[in-house]
């Protein structure tokens, strides 16, 4: 059977509340080293285009034997599952962090419960576009776990430590709702099963710094009631610069006979902006029952309408008939 191998980067890279901690998944840890003031949580570095930074990172290991990794930069992005922060593979293209920053060192061995610090030269492009660069330097265990699963799931574990990047220039903040859909989930019969809809749209960020969004659902009736207005929290804590997030907000209360609309509005630093969609809600049955309503009445206006045509059409007279020839009787002539 094939084997699938899956390489874990989903980098434990909370905040602690206190002293900065590393990122780490219980086996090693991925931090900055610490600076003369104090220790650093994620790297925050700023330069302008064609300039070069030089840095430190640290692998820790928490286990008791030694553990050898693949240390490389990577660019972040938002997950299409929940918009979490998430980095690329080795495998996969890097354009920003991932293609500028460069360890001393491609693979480390670090020691039973110690440590290894690595220097990185980050060099950004004299053409570098202005604005948040987001990724991260990641200890990658390159062995394969191959799991006992009927799939034969290979697994590949990695940590990384953020790297906040922010390039001179321009700032923009800009953010955009796209795509608004509401779909309606109808019991066949009203008043029996469970109602609802669910509102999906699409969160992008336009401009070149990261975000951290805030969201707003608002919905109105027939007559401009409204129906429902709260502040969405299943929305992604930051969202990079260019990345669409697509997202959806279940409305378990949402009206089973209403015509109305939907609007969102997502603000962050500097920008705010709003999308709205229409939705007509229409149980099923009743749908049903206005469907063959109007297919018959539209056969009955059909049939009326040929039935009038037909006694309004004027009489056409019959053409007159063609007169018989006679025939003449020759009489007899004169003999002389």
């Amino acid at each position: 059977m094939r084997k699938f191998h899956v390489l874990l980067l989903g980098l434990l890279l909370a905040v602690s509340v206190g002293p900065a901690h590393a990122a780490d998944n219980g086996s090693w840890s991925v931090y900055p080293a610490s600076s003369q003031i104090a220790e650093r949580p994620y790297f925050y570095l700023s330069a302008d285009p064609g300039t070069t930074i030089e840095d430190k990172v640290v692998v820790a290991n928490k286990t008791a034997r030694p553990l050898a990794f693949r240390l490389y930069a990577a660019d972040a992005y938002n997950t299409a599952r929940d918009g979490g922060f998430a980095v690329r593979t080795l495998k996969e293209k890097q354009r920003g962090v991932g293609a500028w920053a460069k360890p001393a060192r491609a693979r480390v061995t670090v020691p039973a419960h110690g440590k290894v610090t690595v220097p990185f030269t980050l060099r950004v492009p004299a053409d570098a576009e202005p604005g948040d660069h987001p990724g991260a330097l990641v200890a990658l265990d390159e062995r394969v776990d191959q799991g006992d699963g009927s799939l034969a799931l290979g697994v590949q574990r990695a940590v990384g430590a953020r790297v906040y990047l922010r390039v001179g220039g321009p700032a923009l903040a800009a953010i955009a709702v796209e795509d608004v859909h509401v779909t309606h989930h109808q019991p066949l019969v009203p008043g029996f099963g469970d109602s609802g809809a669910t509102i999906s749209y699409t969160l992008h960020n336009t401009g070149n710094v990261t975000l951290d969004p805030k969201v707003e659902l608002r919905a109105e009736g027939l007559f401009g009631r409204t129906l429902l207005a709260r502040d969405l929290s299943r929305i992604p804590s930051e969202l990079l610069p260019g990345q669409r997030v697509r997202l959806t907000e279940p409305w378990r209360d949402a009206p089973r006979l209403d015509w109305g609309e939907v609007t969102l509005t997502a603000s962050a630093r500097d920008t705010r902006e709003s999308a709205s969609a229409a939705f007509f809600a229409l149980p099923w049955l009743v749908a049903a029952v206005l469907a063959v309503a109007l297919v018959v009445g539209a056969v009955l206006l059909v049939r009326a309408r040929r039935a009038r045509a037909r006694r309004s059409a004027p009489v056409r007279p019959s053409p007159p008939a063609a007169p018989t020839p006679s025939r003449r009787r020759s009489s007899p002539s004169a003999r002389p």
